[in-house]
């Protein structure tokens, strides 16, 4: 699939692909403000002009996600006083840390040390871990979920602008009827200038600490797998007249962390999965991410008091639904897979070691890959 389109577009598509990525933003967002207690204006500032400046910047549909491993540890260690200013210290050092990666010329180096096997495996990989939490998320209420699902499909092969319309106006009304309160909820909300509080200067050496070694560093073989290495070869597969760079995206990555650290929001990154969600639901442009970035600004500075509750009324069978279409369209990249028998091995055998961990697929994609090409393991 390729796009002749030069820059950010407006359109239904672009409109519909902005919300492309809402089955992995909204429960990661959602566990930041409600386990972590993170000020949620912070938090949507943050990706608002990220995603903004991201949008204008690579002129493509490039994501911008929560880190998903600190994401999870944040809010597994949160019962053991994991501070809302630990996780504010992770974006500050994984931002040093890319930044330094991208400007030294290391980050591109060891990506262009994978092989295609490994970075075709991960894509694969993580595809099929979308499709199967998108079923976990929809296996509780598959009434809903089935029909949506199939309409989903029938829409987006018909290549219909309105799929994520059709699927947030019904969730939202499911959510309503399920939910008499919810509706009582939504006529209370006011809106409200606030900006978020800003408190760089509060961070000591114990949240720097933590921030780093239980948070940060965990992170890196995934943001080097798929937020790097993955985003970049999805990138240029789709949109080859708009190419982005290794160094770049992980300068990237370096700025939008220095940027969430500064007014108080969560580690970032980019993503595969991202890109595949907003272009299945019709984005081809930088459009759809700086759409999605406005929203956020302008929820962040006015209804920030009501994110919590905003965020709940879409239903989980409806994220599901999203994230099953995403995974189904990042999982095509395997279509690109050459036809050495050891290269669909690597990339077999990473995927399934994805669906683990992508860190360690990473790792074990690499060490396969250098075992067969030194006849260290025979096929």
């Amino acid at each position: 699939m390729e796009s002749t389109a030069r820059g950010p577009k407006l359109g239904l598509h672009e409109l519909s692909g902005a919300f492309g990525d809402l089955g992995v933003f909204i429960p990661f967002v959602l566990a930041y403000v409600s386990v972590v207690r993170m000020d949620a204006g912070a938090v949507l500032l943050a990706f608002g002009v990220a995603l903004i400046a991201v949008g204008l910047a690579f002129r493509t549909p490039f994501p911008v996600q929560p880190m998903k491993a600190i994401g999870a540890a944040a809010a597994a260690h949160s019962a053991q006083a994991m501070s809302a200013a630990a996780v504010q210290a992770a974006s500050l050092t994984t931002g040093v840390i890319w930044m330094l990666l991208a400007f030294t010329g290391l980050a591109g180096r060891i990506a262009r040390w994978v092989p295609k096997g490994v970075t075709l495996g991960i894509v694969l990989g993580l595809g099929l871990a979308l499709m199967l939490e998108g079923v976990r998320m929809m296996s509780g209420e598959w009434l809903l979920a089935a029909p949506l699902l199939a309409g989903a499909f029938v829409l987006v092969a018909a290549r219909g602008p309105a799929v994520m319309l059709v699927l947030l106006v019904s969730g939202l009304a499911y959510s309503l009827w399920r939910n008499p309160e919810a509706l009582a909820a939504l006529q209370s909300l006011e809106a409200g200038f606030r900006l978020p509080a800003l408190s760089f200067a509060a961070l000591d050496w114990k949240d720097l600490w933590v921030g780093l070694v239980v948070l940060a560093i965990p992170q890196m073989p995934l943001t080097l797998g798929n937020a790097l290495v993955a985003t970049v070869e999805q990138n240029n597969r789709l949109f080859p007249e708009r190419p982005a760079t290794l160094r770049g995206v992980a300068a990237s990555t370096g700025l939008i962390n220095l940027w969430s650290a500064a007014v108080g929001g969560v580690p970032m990154c980019h993503g595969a999965g991202g890109m595949a969600g907003q272009v299945r639901f019709g984005a081809r442009t930088g459009a759809a991410p700086v759409i999605f970035g406005v929203l956020l600004v302008i929820a962040a500075l006015f209804f920030s008091g009501s994110v919590e509750a905003l965020l709940k009324l879409l239903p989980l069978p409806v994220l599901g639904v999203i994230l099953f279409l995403a995974g189904s369209q990042l999982a095509l990249g395997i279509c690109e897979l050459g036809q050495k028998k050891a290269e669909r091995f690597v990339a077999i055998t990473t995927a399934a070691f994805c669906l683990w961990n992508v860190g360690i697929a990473f790792a074990f994609g690499l060490i396969l890959h250098h075992a067969l090409k030194r006849e260290l393991v025979r096929l």
